[in-house]
């Protein structure tokens, strides 16, 4: 793996066929827990008469995957720094295997929220590593553009899976989900354990409370690191709040179907597949500074028009041009600022990795809680929420640049 894990020139190049399968691979691993979560959006209700209870009970498999998905990730991380990535994504895609077949099986909601424990304790571990992995392997515009990749995947799983999951309820029923994310978690396990070998070559840390501790508490006192993941985390948590809100505009305000709400999802991904591509040419060309700034001031504008929209012509169309621009914004700035956290740590990138996806799972947790408590009027309470997260991580990274903390450098040596 000498060569995959040699520094790549800042300058974009082609990518080789052994990278592309690379990053597909890696986007598969990334887009496991995303996609075992929206899949079931559509199959709630029969979810819930098949188990005998309430709608509102059955979408605590929701929370318990999300709770179990973030705090493992804590765990997870710093395994791999100690002893590689390649057994712990095995183990990861056996583990999650296991609890989608559990799940499958389920006859009450007990069982299922076992199953949905399992799966997240595996699901966590492949996300996290996904992005470990990519900072092993590139740095400067190659990790960049690495992430870029690895983020569409993770928008085209809830962008498509909730489409897929319809189908597949409406034709076999609710337990079939089940069967495909199983054979997702398979087909995974086989693509990575014949694309990758051992990437993890630093030096390896201890494993002990004390030195995890050690670890996350000076990736949390690194400006390097803190400003750029905050960053990140704050504007993923106006994404998933849009994803939350997004059924409650559409479909009880604005008369759309279910099958509507779920073309309109797979929609969305185009345009953060269109981000992605952006971010790729901004990186070399601007630098990371810079292109995040750019992509900070398209999420701000699209989320003040969101709220001017609510507030003045709450209808579909200027709706959909107001978030069209804030997943523009958010499509430039996660990559980047993903790249750009992890970039200065290759030797603990497991631990950085973790604490970095653990805050955007709690801060999505946050904006999906203010999107539903802050007002009754889901387009408002969005808008609301979407203005207030991207002021602020303007606001954070302003400093960040003012202060120039430390800027990581492309491999050429030139700060960008």
């Amino acid at each position: 793996m000498a060569d995959q894990t040699a520094a790549i020139d800042a300058a974009p190049r082609p990518e080789t066929s052994s990278t592309v399968r690379q990053i597909a691979v890696l986007a598969a691993l990334a887009a496991t827990g995303t996609l075992a979560t929206n899949i079931l959006l559509p199959s709630l209700p029969q979810m819930a008469a098949s188990l005998r209870v309430s709608s509102a009970a059955v979408t605590s498999a929701i929370t318990v995957f999300l709770a179990v998905f973030a705090l493992g990730q804590l765990v997870v991380g710093p395994i791999s720094d100690r002893y590689g990535r390649r057994w712990p994504v095995l183990t990861g895609f056996a583990v999650f295997f296991a609890g989608s077949v559990w799940c499958g099986l389920a006859n009450d909601l007990p069982s299922l929220l076992i199953g949905r424990v399992i799966q997240a304790a595996g699901a966590c571990a492949t996300s996290v590593l996904s992005r470990a992995i990519a900072r092993d392997m590139f740095s400067g515009a190659a990790l960049a553009r690495a992430m870029a990749l690895i983020m569409i995947a993770m928008a085209a799983a809830p962008g498509f899976s909730p489409l897929v999951g319809g189908a597949l309820e409406h034709y076999f029923g609710w337990r079939s989900e089940f069967a495909l994310v199983a054979a997702f978690a398979g087909l995974g396990a086989l693509a990575y354990g014949s694309v990758f070998g051992e990437t993890h070559h630093a030096t390896r840390t201890p494993l002990h409370p004390r030195a995890i501790a050690q670890s996350y508490l000076g990736l949390i006192t690194d400006c390097r690191f803190l400003v750029p993941a905050v960053t990140v985390s704050l504007i993923m948590g106006g994404l998933f709040a849009m994803f939350s809100a997004a059924p409650r505009v559409l479909i009880e305000a604005l008369d759309f179907s279910p099958i509507e709400l779920g073309l309109f999802f797979a929609g969305t991904v185009m345009i953060v597949f269109a981000a992605g591509m952006l971010a790729t040419r901004l990186a070399p060309r601007y630098g990371l500074d810079r292109s995040i700034q750019l992509g900070l001031i398209a999420a701000a504008t699209g989320s003040l028009a969101m709220l001017l929209v609510s507030i003045v012509s709450p209808t579909f169309f200027p709706f959909l041009g107001a978030m069209s621009v804030f997943l523009l914004g958010m499509g430039i700035v996660n990559p980047l600022g993903s790249a750009q956290a992890l970039s200065p740590f290759g030797e603990k990138a497991g631990a950085a990795s973790a604490l970095l996806g653990f805050w955007q799972m709690m801060m999505a947790a946050v904006g999906v809680w203010l999107g539903a408590t802050v007002s009754h009027e889901a387009m408002f309470a969005l808008g609301i929420v979407l203005t207030v997260f991207s002021l602020v991580a303007i606001g954070l990274y302003t400093t960040r640049t003012k202060a120039g903390w430390n800027r990581p450098k492309f491999v050429d040596g030139s700060s960008r």
